[in-house]
């Protein structure tokens, strides 16, 4: 079975709000988040503890779910910042 799975990245997002969007992101049947830790081994305070999040969803995600997934991460970019986007597809047994 294939599925789809995103790499999503708001630059200097702080951890509450990925935690939020996450929480946003996971109403949405059939969608599974995972956030990723910052790998930098220098503290920056302006850094995100999150590097990013990863969001993976199956192929039959009715279109109105997948609207509301896009209007939920344009919702964060326009509070926050915008966002970078790496989508791409992945077999699952």
């Amino acid at each position: 079975m294939k599925h789809t799975q995103e790499t999503i990245t708001y630059p200097n997002l702080p951890l509450a709000i990925y935690r939020e969007l996450a929480a946003h992101l996971r109403q949405i049947e059939g969608v599974t988040i995972e956030l990723i830790a910052q790998q930098s081994q220098q503290f920056d305070y302006a850094q995100s503890q999150i590097d990013h999040l990863e969001m993976s969803y199956p192929p039959t995600l009715d279109s109105s779910e997948k609207r509301r997934l896009e209007e939920i991460l344009d919702y964060y970019a326009q509070i926050y910042s915008p966002y970078q986007r790496d989508v791409r597809e992945h077999s699952i047994s």
